[in-house]
């Protein structure tokens, strides 16, 4: 392994092309690999030999069929090339071959020009109109992974029926004739959070996530069990800048699970894919720094906060409804989302209070890590997307000098279910589905073509992606409907 860390080292120092160029070919690694994301945020890849390698890959690219990817082009125009970024260099072992990959991002074939739809093309925009806005330099976020491990995972839906079914080590519903290696060690429902082994089953599997983690250059806070019984696991990644983050959130998700898949267990960002357990959500820290000055924070403000922030805090919760069809794209996400849980059902903010949408941790006291936690996102999202929406709509109420005060966000220092009806009712409610969501995206999602970041065709293509995905829904029986209705 440290060689291989020595050879990534070298790589993403090569001074050129033809440098780097030099060094795969000279016989240390056995493929080049390039990644790339999907609109809906799922990584892709096309692999070369190295043997017929070529600098000139970094300007001429690599041609691929942009209409077969999920929010690309159509038929007719879907000529399109990969241009790898060799900064992303890392080298992984399979089986016996050592290969190099690199993030790429995808142009148009005959022109090279970026393609705008590029999840981490919108994303580089979000950065550099950051810059340019003069509130910031820089965004710096620290994004939570939660995610469940399951020993088995059965699932299937045809014409002949639908069915799904997991086991896991941890729970207190494992089949009794299948022993786990907990011995009569169970965790109670929604009762895991920092569990101890041998409750917690999957330490040394969390260690070997992490440490893979590690050796790929992805800087890890800690990790621990969640509350989910069922092998819900956390990670949290320490703060970088938007661009960076987003390409770590997608190699720390492969690795998660390729590291379960080698230990014959499977990993799911799933954010509900248990009912009456805890949802899997993923959560974002978000600091701004300008120059030397931590922009977020403030001597008077409310938990610390600036003017700046309590602005930024107020463009976000403004286009929530809307944000929410970017930070939650799937049918799943609002199973997760309902009343009674962690997961935040109420545009509103507060400090230390994990009913809200946005909270400011009260443990960041020093100033330069003054933070704000976006708190409604899940896993099923595509980070480049998120992070960038969220600067889209932070500088949009800073630019507009919102006041989540009046306009009735909070803050709210009791958790927010526990509120009687009638005032509960005046806050700002998260849509209670996708369609919902994708309603408001179309309503209020000018914002993000009008900051520069998004392209003006994005909105009506995400809408017609997701369409898809809830007819896909909408058109099957559920089995519980069975259940329910089969003697009527």
């Amino acid at each position: 392994m440290e060689v291989q860390q020595e050879l990534a080292v070298r790589l993403r120092e090569a001074d050129s092309a033809r440098g780097f160029a030099d060094i795969i070919r000279a016989g240390e690694a056995d493929f080049v690999d390039l990644r790339y994301v999907d609109l809906p945020g799922r990584w892709r890849h096309v692999t070369l030999p190295t043997t017929h390698f070529d600098p000139s890959i970094f300007e001429r690219g690599v041609g691929f069929d942009g209409s077969s990817v999920p929010g690309f082009k159509t038929v007719e125009t879907g000529d399109m090339v990969l241009l790898p970024d060799r900064s992303t260099a890392l080298v992984d072992e399979y089986g016996d071959h050592i290969v190099v990959s690199m993030i790429a991002t995808a142009a148009e074939a005959d022109t090279r020009v970026p393609f705008p739809l590029d999840p981490r093309i919108i994303a580089a925009g979000a950065e550099e109109v950051l810059r340019r806005s003069g509130h910031a330099d820089v965004s710096l976020w620290s994004p939570e992974l939660e995610f469940y491990v399951f020993s088995s995972v059965d699932y299937g839906d045809d014409a002949s029926g639908a069915h799904y079914a997991v086991a896991s080590d941890e729970a207190g519903w494992v089949d009794a004739d299948e022993p786990a290696p907990g011995l009569g060690y169970r965790i109670q429902p929604r009762s895991g959070y920092q569990a101890v082994p041998p409750s917690d089953a999957h330490f040394d599997l969390r260690n070997e996530i992490v440490a893979r983690m590690e050796e790929a250059g992805i800087p890890v806070k800690y990790h621990h069990h969640e509350n989910g019984a069922a092998g819900q696991m956390e990670i949290e990644i320490h703060g970088e800048p938007l661009v960076r983050s987003a390409d770590h959130l997608m190699l720390g998700k492969h690795i998660v699970r390729n590291t379960a898949a080698d230990w014959d267990v499977a990993a799911t960002f799933m954010p509900k894919p248990l009912p009456e357990e805890a949802g899997s959500g993923l959560h974002f820290h978000v600091r701004l720094v300008r120059g030397d000055e931590a922009v977020l924070h403030g001597e008077e403000g409310y938990a610390g906060l600036s003017r700046k922030a309590l602005a930024f805090i107020g463009g976000i919760l403004a286009h929530g409804r809307a944000l929410t069809a970017i930070t939650n794209p799937s049918t799943n996400s609002y199973r997760r989302l309902q009343p009674g849980h962690e997961a935040p059902t109420n545009l509103c903010f507060s400090a230390g209070n994990r009913s809200a949408a946005i909270r400011i941790p009260k443990y960041a006291t020093e100033p330069e890590m003054k933070t704000i936690e976006y708190r409604p996102a899940d896993a099923t999202s595509n980070p480049y997307l998120v992070m960038a929406a969220l600067v889209a709509a932070g500088l949009d109420g800073m630019e507009k000098a919102i006041d989540p005060k009046e306009r009735g966000f909070g803050p709210f220092d009791r958790n927010i279910h526990d509120l009687p009806p009638e005032e509960r009712a005046r806050i700002s409610p998260i849509p209670v589905c996708l369609d919902e969501a994708l309603h408001e995206l179309k309503k209020d999602g000018g914002f993000l073509a009008a900051s520069g970041i998004f392209p003006a065709d994005f909105v009506p293509a995400w809408i017609d992606l997701k369409r898809k995905e809830i007819e896909a829904i909408a058109t099957r029986p559920h089995p519980t409907e069975y259940a329910l209705y089969f003697d009527c």
